[in-house]
């Protein structure tokens, strides 16, 4: 019975989430052409939280961890693990006042409706992972603009999700250049649980009721240490929390 009601929960949720990235979309070139900035963050904002209650048709239940204080008023590394696109809303939610940007790569940047408008005119930074230079130069302008607004950089370390929830190599090129690019910023660990149990049996259908959680760690300032510690101390955190 729960494997049938998978297949009619799941196609409701993918109908649902396609509809609403059409929405979206138009709602984002609305808000970025009448407001400007202002105007795409409303309906940015507005779709990361509705795509995560969207989550609940499935059962999924959300829980967030925040036994430290988030520092207010400065920039933000903020450093997770990554199991499943399904996070990234959440987490986007969840610190929205505090202005997310993504490190992303750059196929993401064309063809998926609201997503890919989001990334190319929300703030975010598309790298190529196969060209140097380009990451180099794109993550240094984006450093910056981080630093200027005191604005939150989203970077997973893995690269690419993890399929059973075990963490893969944590690779320290990026955040060492947003530590560089984003001097006065406050690095945060975040170690997410379970997300990747929704796709357990592949993109379709999904599992259902999974009890996910976001376990944001105490912040620690960049320039506080050594790149090095800094580093051990982050993927130390992240990756101790993982259940």
């Amino acid at each position: 019975m729960k494997t049938v009601l998978s297949y009619i929960l799941s196609s409701i949720f993918y109908l649902l989430y396609g509809i609403l990235l059409l929405i979206f979309h138009g709602l984002q070139w609305l808000g970025f052409n009448i407001g400007n900035y202002k105007g795409h963050k409303i309906a940015v904002d507005f779709m990361n939280c509705t795509l995560t209650y969207l989550l609940y048709i499935l059962g999924t239940r959300i829980k967030f961890i925040s036994k430290h204080p988030i520092p207010k008023n400065v920039p933000l590394i903020i450093v997770a693990n990554h199991q499943s696109m399904h996070d990234i809303c959440p987490l986007s939610c969840f610190l929205k006042k505090h202005h997310p940007k993504f490190v992303s790569k750059i196929e993401l940047g064309k063809g998926i409706p609201a997503v890919s408008y989001n990334l190319t005119h929300g703030g975010s930074v598309l790298i190529d992972r196969k060209d140097p230079r380009q990451s180099l130069t794109a993550i240094k302008e984006f450093g910056k603009y981080i630093e200027k607004n005191n604005y939150a950089a989203v970077i997973f370390p893995e690269g690419t999700r993890s399929k059973d929830g075990v963490p893969k190599r944590f690779s320290e090129n990026g955040l060492k250049m947003l530590t560089k690019f984003v001097p006065s910023a406050y690095v945060i660990p975040v170690t997410i649980n379970n997300c990747w149990k929704l796709n357990k049996k592949g993109m379709f259908p999904f599992e259902l009721g999974v009890n996910i959680t976001f376990e944001l760690h105490e912040a620690i300032k960049a320039d506080s240490m050594e790149f090095v510690k800094l580093f051990e101390k982050v993927e130390t955190s992240i990756k101790n929390s993982i259940v």
